[in-house]
């Protein structure tokens, strides 16, 4: 492991990301949906908690993203919309951008790693996005997308980086807050870059929520959960994940760091073969189609169970992009017996 390169760490508090989501709650209000949060008995049954998946699967685009993305064109100057926006994105983020920008009438150029999943690629062409297909890995990309914004003078958009994008993912920690009648102990999150953890965390925390905030990563790119017990942002090896949208660097002088380190309560990292049990679990008990991001706090919670029987227990179901050639593979293999 090898240390990244810091700069000065923007602040960013709990109290500043919640003012951040309730502005972001009335912006972007006309342009997504407020997806269900479902009881699952299936799951509760297994892991002896009751168990409410938020079905972020289900947003517009297929994603969580399109908070973030709304949010962010939204709070952009007249002046700024003009000129158009460039963003990097694995995928989602992408997708979520591309929809903003057609529905707003914004131009904007989007930057991808060449290694994205084929079924995200095919529905930014359908949408007829400028795509840049990169021959680098997806933290990589994001420093050349930002270094294009820059000299030709528009606005980069972070998938994560950001404090509006932080604020519109933050809008999901609303809703549970909303939809759950009972309190709730703790709220699963997959984590790439930390958009959608800080948005949460950070909301949670400003309004004094007892839920834990427990942050879900594949064992292949725990950049964040690492970055945490080091106390300082690190770099590792780039290796790929069935959890595509969470691989990566994270940019030096995240603002999503420090309010990681202040915000989640526990890392749980899990390995590919239970990611993909976790895909096949939802897909029987609930039929419905979740990528291997998604994937993460199912997993996290089947691996942590015994600390958290008897609790109420929310999973962020994050997104829905998945290849139908890999979830053909995953539903058809043979589960191992500790699945």
């Amino acid at each position: 492991m090898t240390h990244a390169t810091t700069g000065a760490v923007q602040s960013l508090s709990a109290g500043d990301v919640a003012s951040e989501v309730r502005l972001a709650a009335d912006r972007i209000r006309p342009h997504v949906r407020e997806t269900p949060l479902e009881f699952s008995p299936a799951l509760s049954r297994e892991t002896g908690c009751r168990v409410f998946l938020k079905l972020e699967n289900t947003q517009v685009t297929g994603s969580f993203k399109a908070r973030g993305a709304f949010n962010k064109l939204l709070s952009l100057s007249a002046a700024e919309h003009a000129q158009g926006i460039v963003t990097a994105s694995t995928g989602n983020h992408a997708l979520a951008t591309v929809h903003a920008l057609a529905e707003l009438g914004i131009a904007g150029e989007i930057f991808l790693p060449n290694t994205a999943s084929p079924v995200k690629i095919a529905a930014l062409e359908l949408r007829g996005a400028a795509l840049h297909l990169v021959d680098a890995d997806p933290g990589t990309v994001e420093i050349i997308a930002r270094r294009h914004a820059e000299e030709s003078g528009r606005v980069y958009v972070s998938p994560y980086n950001d404090p509006q994008v932080i604020g519109g993912q933050g809008t999901i920690a609303v809703e549970l807050l909303r939809q759950t009648t009972a309190q709730l102990d703790a709220v699963f999150v997959p984590v790439g870059g930390g958009g959608l953890i800080a948005g949460i965390g950070g909301y949670l925390a400003a309004v004094d929520s007892m839920a834990r905030v427990v942050g879900c990563q594949p064992e292949n790119s725990p950049i964040l959960a690492r970055s945490c017990e080091a106390g300082e942002l690190v770099a590792m090896p780039h290796v790929d994940s069935l959890s595509d949208a969470t691989v990566g660097l994270v940019e030096p002088g995240a603002i999503t760091f420090p309010l990681c380190q202040s915000c989640v309560d526990e890392w749980i990292l899990v390995e590919e073969s239970e990611i993909r049990a976790a895909i096949r679990s939802i897909a029987a008990h609930h039929s419905l189609m979740i990528e291997g991001a998604a994937a993460l706090p199912v997993a996290a919670l089947f691996r942590a169970a015994p600390n958290y029987r008897g609790q109420s227990i929310a999973l962020v179901l994050s997104g829905s992009h998945i290849a139908p050639a890999s979830l053909g593979a995953i539903l058809t293999e043979k589960p191992a017996l500790s699945d």
